[in-house]
């Protein structure tokens, strides 16, 4: 099958803008884009899962641009309920050249700036050359703008289309890029930039979305206890990201292998045939573990992974292999650490009142010890030597002190 067949297959594929996308992809040779804006110094799980379907088009003989958007990353794409806290230079700055640095290392891809053209646009010009090829009617019909209007959005927000399609322009005209691809949720903006060079250039573009990856209830995949599931490892480590992975809900454990790793779709119709038949075994799950800490941090680092999970499951008292949390020492009160704080503090409950109903619920230990006394605590000489804390069966966390 070719290479747009594939994509299909593995359900990358959501809304496209032509029927001859199809025949385009399949025949190779299309330079693309696909932007992320810099709100954070690293990327995540959501951001590998789009990237890693730039580098599939890659390796079928496509020509993949990564755009960060440090100018759009100061005005903010907007979300469906509020708008997004403003950040500085200096931070978009920063999170640019890591992200740069990260998505080069990776995957490869040339990287650009949008703040290269767009800080260069006065108002005027701006309101001259593009402003008259955006029709507020139109504007107001894509999604993303018309669920706001009742809350509301401001100009500044409702601005973000008309940069991002600028974006898509000046590359078409300086970098010959004709295809855009992104996330479903940016189906709007995308449409508006295939209409500006169009309009103002009279050449057809093309692009195509994929699914948000999700969990079962429809939440965003890749957070754990509302944490994000980080590409840096100083951030969340191989092992951490081994917990995350080899505890995926068995229901979506095969559409994560579709979209995340380079698996064969024999490969995957296999962990499949074993994921109904065997569940208990996790062998997709740890298919899916391998693939995408080998790609993300390397073969080594899986390893060690690996090694510390089967030391903490075949033996619940070693701990000496598991990375630390370390926690802000602050936080103790008269040298010691109550158990609920201990456990918000760990990322292992979302709060106070998750933690008190897991703690009441003889759902957590410390150091094989199970605690049921909401008012335990540890001694700061206990978390100097570092503490092994599990809440339920599948999160750990070996705590420590800065």
């Amino acid at each position: 099958m070719g290479i747009y067949e594939e994509l299909e297959w593995r359900g990358l594929i959501k809304d496209v803008s032509d029927p001859s996308v199809r025949e385009k992809i399949n025949a190779g040779g299309v330079t693309f884009y696909i932007g992320t804006d810099p709100t954070g110094d690293s990327l995540h799980i959501g951001h590998f899962s789009s990237f890693l379907i730039s580098k599939r088009l890659k390796d079928a003989g496509h020509n993949p641009i990564l755009l960060v958007g440090g100018g759009t990353g100061l005005i903010g794409d907007p979300k469906p309920d509020a708008e997004r806290p403003m950040i500085t230079y200096e931070q978009v700055n920063h999170n640019f050249e890591c992200l740069k640095e990260q998505a080069t290392r990776l995957f490869g891809f040339e990287v650009v700036n949008n703040a290269d053209w767009l800080k260069n646009i006065n108002i005027i010009d701006f309101l001259r050359d593009f402003g008259k090829y955006f029709n507020v009617n139109y504007m107001l019909g894509k999604d993303i703008v018309a669920r706001r209007l009742d809350s509301g959005i401001t100009f500044t927000e409702f601005s973000y289309m008309t940069l991002q399609a600028l974006d898509f322009w000046y590359l078409n005209k300086t970098k010959n890029v004709t295809f855009q691809v992104a996330g479903q949720d940016q189906w709007g903006n995308i449409t508006a930039g295939i209409d500006l060079i169009r309009r103002k250039e009279g050449k057809e573009a093309y692009a195509f979305t994929m699914p948000l990856l999700t969990k079962s209830d429809g939440t965003k995949f890749g957070k754990t206890n509302g944490k994000a599931i980080w590409l840096d490892r100083n951030k969340t480590s191989p092992y951490e990201m081994y917990q995350f992975f080899i505890n995926s809900e068995d229901s979506k454990v095969i559409d994560y292998l579709k979209f995340l790793t380079f698996l064969s779709k024999e490969e995957i119709e296999e962990l499949e045939r074993k994921n109904l038949e065997h569940p208990e075994l996790r062998e997709a799950h740890k298919a899916l573990a391998r693939e995408v800490i080998t790609f993300i941090h390397g073969k080594e680092a899986y390893e060690e992974a690996l090694k510390q999970a089967e030391s903490l499951f075949g033996k619940g008292d070693n701990s000496k292999d598991m990375p630390s949390t370390p926690i802000d020492a602050s936080l103790l009160v008269d040298d010691k650490l109550d158990v609920l704080s201990l456990l918000v503090a760990s990322g292992l409950a979302t709060s106070k009142s998750d933690a008190r109903r897991s703690v009441e619920q003889g759902g957590v230990m410390i150091n094989d010890n199970k605690i049921t006394d909401v008012k335990f605590a540890v001694s700061k000489e206990d978390l100097l030597d570092g503490v092994f804390v599990r809440k339920g069966k599948k999160n750990f966390k070996k705590v420590t002190i800065e």
